[in-house]
């Protein structure tokens, strides 16, 4: 047989009656279409984190470098913003050194009462679950306005302290949120109240310490204080860190209390300006919201470093399970 063999499409080609087979289309893979599906039930979370996050901090941004009255077109004046609040805005000093005295006694006594109030409840009676949500009820409540209004009556010169006092015996007329002395102290026990959602964290994870540690501790002889500091203590540090970061975080936000006690203010003579108190001041009383934005980027530097500080020496206390 001579002449040139045809391919085998030619062939199929040439035969009379047939059309051409159609090309494959490429299948989806599995994996494909897993990722597809992810990204659309992520698809709202991404959203809202562009919307409501990114794009509102890159405008915030761009604002601290304006003269921004609101009411008007934001004007570029470069570094003036920071510049006049580092060097001429003594108030902003002030709201700061506010914040921090209440970040430095607030944070300790929650996550200590916290600590304390969990070993409590990890005891095995009756009703303790009761216990629990009693004990957890104020941090559901305590940072609204209304309990707010509430602290505020009760530390008043005429309020509940007072009246408690003089049923025994103890007269005084002593405004405890009126006064620049003790203002600042009520707010931080308003604060530690809220110990509810540390003080769970902290007993989930004195559940998850194993018993034979304490038994073989026991049968050394260790005491319960030996008990507390040579193992709870240590396998709890992971735990008292991360409850000191978010506290920490939440005691530079705190707003809604200083707001209602102080009508706003951050009286008496600023003893209760939190640093975000005086940032709405700016913002929306004296319509500044360039140099509101500006005090909204110096304070999440701050809280930055703050926690950059934490995490940079955790490694000194904190006992992550996994050294030899």
């Amino acid at each position: 047989m001579t002449g040139t063999t045809r391919p085998p499409d030619e062939i199929v080609q040439a035969r009379p009656g047939r059309s051409p087979a159609p090309p494959r289309r490429p299948r989806t893979s599995r994996s494909g279409l897993e990722n597809r599906a992810g990204y659309a039930f992520l698809s709202p979370w991404l959203l809202g984190l562009v919307g409501i996050t990114v794009g509102p901090m890159l405008v915030s941004l761009y604002l601290s470098f304006t003269d921004y009255p609101i009411l008007a077109a934001p004007e570029w004046i470069g570094l003036d913003n920071y510049r006049r609040m580092l060097t001429e805005d003594a108030t902003f000093l002030t709201s700061l050194k506010v914040t921090i005295a209440y970040l430095a006694f607030s944070v300790p006594l929650v996550v200590i009462v916290a600590l304390l109030l969990a070993l409590l409840l990890n005891q095995k009676v009756r009703g303790i679950s009761i216990y629990r949500a009693v004990f957890y009820v104020p941090s559901l409540i305590g940072g609204s306005v209304a309990i707010a209004f509430l602290w505020r009556w009760l530390f008043e010169s005429d309020g509940i302290l007072n009246s408690i006092l003089r049923v025994v015996g103890l007269e005084s007329t002593w405004s405890w949120i009126g006064h620049p002395d003790t203002a600042l102290s009520t707010l931080v026990v308003l604060n530690v109240w809220q110990f509810g959602a540390a003080m769970i964290i902290f007993l989930a994870a004195i559940k998850q310490i194993p018993a034979s540690l304490y038994e073989a501790a026991l049968v050394d002889g260790a005491g319960p204080f030996r008990r507390f500091f040579s193992i709870t203590l240590p396998i709890l540090t992971p735990i008292i860190f991360f409850n000191m970061i978010m506290n920490v975080i939440a005691a530079f936000q705190a707003f809604n209390t200083a707001y209602v006690v102080s009508d706003g203010t951050g009286g008496p003579a600023n003893s209760t300006l939190f640093y975000t108190l005086y940032l709405y001041q700016r913002g929306f009383i004296d319509f500044e919201m360039g140099y509101a934005s500006a005090l909204g980027w110096v304070l999440f530097v701050i809280i930055a470093i703050v926690v950059g500080i934490f995490f940079a020496t955790a490694g000194r206390w904190v006992y992550f399970g996994d050294e030899k």
